[in-house]
């Protein structure tokens, strides 16, 4: 099937992906917005309300992995419906905090069960399943969800807490987004599951009509050397752009933005980040995964380190925010094209499963340390420090990874009992 061929039958799947990928990223998006509001009412450190965040991306980590073996299992759209439904309460609940932060962890917690059905594996298997020749590009539209909600989300949740108050603002994200993302999953979330099923009706007898696809064993995968530098270093690009995403606000108000201005900048990294993503994918269907990715993560510390030195001008404000903006872009995107580029899709779900654990430890460390950070210091100095310094580093563990292997070749040298 010719890339044209494969967006032809396969667009609407992408764009609903698109619109729950966004869904699931409103929360964290929205989040420098919220700091603010929730510790004047409360009187919380930034640490104990970024704790919230850390804790729901540290029990995603735990459980991604098994929920990625459902994934392989029964496909995509009998976990994401159900899933929609419970997260839009779940978002909407938050409203309901009060000044105890165990009732703040707990909602937390709850939130972060809830999430794992609608989460990155969910989208990102139902595409790569269905797409092959256009897979980067496919792919990068999907996950430029979670840039959109970059762009829009610090100005939507700015504007929803100085009209309703930050409370009734959780339960606009999650009813007025989510009803959204739960039509258009209604209506085009098919994947390879679905489309094998549609093929040979009842051959499984409801098991899940799992198709035979290529790629790696789960013991080959905890073998994989190229799969271990990608998730470390998803860890610690995860780790550091999440931080400064979540305190960007502050960190922007530290060097003398206004509030209002720091949602703009914020939002206008977003929007660049869609182009990045867009950009990136079509770049990793032309040329070496590895390379784009390592080329694009290093560039990234081009912004921590901008900020760092102060950012006295205007111009070099906006630079900052376009080079965080489009990397921001560009690393989810990158690990999952580079993921499945190295794994196969025949245990993809649990597979990515386990780098959405990197990528959920990562972004459950990262706002904590910052807000720490800040706390016992005074400033975000130490964290824009190893920030820089981080993502140099784990750009050339992506930028020296081996070439990935021809799935097409191997499938048929693999022995069927494989």
């Amino acid at each position: 099937m010719s890339a044209a061929q494969e967006w032809k039958s396969g667009w609407k799947l992408v764009f609903a992906s698109f619109v729950g990928f966004l869904f699931y990223s409103a929360m964290f998006a929205s989040m420098s917005i919220f700091i603010g509001p929730i510790s004047a009412e409360f009187g919380w450190s930034r640490t104990v309300v970024s704790a919230g965040l850390s804790l729901s991306s540290i029990i995603t980590a735990v459980l991604s992995p098994f929920f990625g073996v459902l994934i392989d299992r029964y496909g995509t759209r009998k976990l994401a419906l159900p899933g929609l439904v419970v997260a839009c309460f779940a978002i909407s609940a938050f409203g309901l905090a009060t000044a105890s932060s165990a009732l703040w962890l707990a909602m937390w917690a709850v939130y972060a069960i809830v999430s794992l059905s609608v989460k990155a594996t969910i989208w990102t298997a139902a595409v790569a399943g269905v797409f092959e020749k256009a897979r980067g590009l496919a792919l990068a539209i999907t996950l430029a969800g979670a840039t959109a909600a970059h762009a829009i989300m610090p100005v939507t949740a700015n504007f929803l807490v100085d009209a309703f108050g930050w409370r009734l603002s959780f339960a606009w994200i999650g009813f007025g987004l989510g009803s959204i993302a739960w039509i258009l999953s209604y209506f085009f979330l098919y994947d390879v599951h679905d489309r094998n099923a549609a093929k040979s009706p009842g051959e499984d007898g409801g098991k899940g009509n799992r198709p035979d696809l290529p790629g790696l064993s789960l013991s080959e995968a905890w073998r994989n050397f190229a799969l271990w530098r990608i998730g470390i270093s998803i860890l610690v690009i995860m780790a550091l752009t999440i931080g400064l995403v979540v305190h960007q606000i502050e960190i922007l108000v530290g060097v003398g933005v206004t509030r209002n201005n720091a949602a703009w900048l914020a939002s206008l990294a977003g929007a660049v980040g869609i182009a990045g993503k867009i950009i990136t994918g079509i770049l990793l269907d032309r040329f070496r995964g590895n390379w784009v990715g390592g080329i694009t993560m290093t560039s990234a510390a081009l912004a921590f380190a901008i900020l760092l030195g102060g950012a006295q001008t205007t111009p070099l404000l906006i630079l900052a925010m376009l080079v965080n903006g489009y990397t921001a872009g560009a690393k989810l995107h990158i690990a999952s094209y580079l993921t499945v580029q190295y794994s196969g899709m025949k245990n993809f779900g649990t597979i990515y499963g386990v780098m959405t654990s990197m990528v959920a430890l990562g972004s459950g460390l990262g706002p904590v340390v910052a807000g720490a950070i800040y706390d016992l210091s005074g400033n975000y100095d130490t964290f824009l420090l190893a920030g820089t310094i981080g993502l140099v580093l784990s750009g050339a563990l992506l930028f020296t990874l081996p070439r990935y292997p021809d799935w097409s070749a191997a499938d048929k040298a693999r022995p069927a009992t494989a």
